[in-house]
């Protein structure tokens, strides 16, 4: 299996109830091909109340808020197909990953599902002095935040409106912001007892909904963590981004800190991070009111118990994503979403999960407020 679905299977449950420890494995040559993903699927029922519509990016205005509506969706998680290739050329590992991404929900009655592209990228270095990456892959910055939410391998928010969409939003926009599928160029460190970082240069970024543009400039973004194993195991985290706003001469920036610990069946993970610039949500989504810089916050908190014999991980996780108004005027424009999530994580078999969530979350944009609540029912292979 690739290295972002170990990643995510590894970090959204925390030595999570089961995982695939490899895809299908096929020598080819000088090659090794791995052939792995994941296929989810969940029956999902939301209740909207209030003025706004809880639904996938971008988060919107509705008239028919206020209602309950079913559907059958991929969760956070979209499906993933993905080839990815090895081998050891002139003192270097060479590799690459290509993925396909298709959704489970149906855009219309005649419409197939919709599609996403997020992974093409190779890889060349060695373990004595690290890894050079180029192409599309996850961002850099706010990676770990997503990678250790338990909804990863659920559904979160986002189940109840704009069905059709490749995902729902998880924990996305309420505790921290979506790192995103980004072309890119970036160096990764050896592992030097536990500390790495990686630093990289990536895709100018424009603000949705918006006529932000990022410009000719690229965005600079890095990470840096320690992790540790035995008894008290865990990892902490720190991760920045930069990217200059062309349009506005001006700089938009944020930055992350966040921990996970593991002992004896529980978890706890805390996160906050903070921005200038960088909006809502998506980055760069609202970042600025005319000329001027609104600040943002994101955090949360996550707590996991898996069951002695059984193996079941109960979860429960609460947080919050704000976004400052500029002045009075920008009042209207001020956000604050909140949501808690609680959770049970089955594994049926070693690469099957069963998921059942229970995810209530508020938004409230100036003086409007919005509240969905969902339960969502389904499963998740790896393989």
């Amino acid at each position: 299996m690739n290295n972002t679905i170990k990643l995510a299977v590894a970090s959204a449950l925390l030595a999570a109830a089961s995982s695939a420890n490899a895809g299908i494995m096929i020598p080819a040559g000088d090659w090794t091909l791995d052939i792995g993903g994941n296929v989810n699927a969940y029956y999902t029922s939301t209740r909207q109340s209030g003025s706004l519509v809880i639904g996938n990016t971008p988060l919107g205005l509705s008239n028919d808020a206020g209602s309950t509506t079913s559907n059958i969706t991929t969760g956070l998680l979209p499906n993933f197909l993905s080839v990815s290739g090895k081998t050891r050329q002139n003192d270097l590992d060479v590799g690459f990953t290509i993925s396909i991404n298709p959704g489970s929900s149906n855009t219309g009655p005649l419409s197939g599902t919709s599609q996403e592209n997020r992974q093409a990228f190779l890889t060349f270095g060695d373990a004595s002095w690290g890894t050079i990456k180029l192409g599309k892959d996850l961002g850099i910055y706010a990676s770990d935040a997503i990678l250790s939410d338990m909804t990863l391998l659920g559904v979160g928010s986002g189940a109840g409106a704009l069905a059709g969409g490749t995902t729902t939003l998880g924990r996305i926009g309420t505790g921290f912001m979506y790192a995103d599928w980004k072309s890119q160029v970036a160096y990764s460190s050896p592992n030097w007892n536990g500390f790495s970082f990686t630093a990289g240069v990536t895709q100018a970024w424009n603000g949705s909904g918006n006529t932000l543009r990022g410009g000719s400039e690229p965005a600079f973004e890095g990470k840096a963590s320690y992790a540790w194993a035995g008894d008290f195991a865990g990892k902490v985290w720190v991760s920045g981004i930069t990217q200059n706003m062309e349009s506005l001469n001006d700089r938009a920036n944020a930055w992350d800190i966040g921990a996970n610990v593991n002992v004896a069946g529980f978890g706890l993970t805390g996160y906050y991070g903070q921005g200038e610039g960088t909006g809502t949500t998506i980055l760069f989504n609202k970042g600025y009111a005319g000329t001027q810089a609104r600040d943002s916050d994101d955090w949360y908190v996550q707590g996991t118990y898996a069951l002695p014999g059984v193996g079941t991980k109960l979860g429960l996780s609460y947080g919050q994503s704000t976004l400052d108004a500029v002045n009075a005027a920008d009042a209207a424009n001020e956000e604050e979403n909140t949501m808690w999530t609680v959770g049970a994580y089955h594994p049926l078999t070693k690469h099957l999960n069963l998921v059942a969530e229970y995810s209530d979350v508020k938004r409230e944009v100036g003086v409007l407020e919005g509240k969905s609540k969902t339960v969502a029912l389904g499963a998740i292979l790896f393989f």
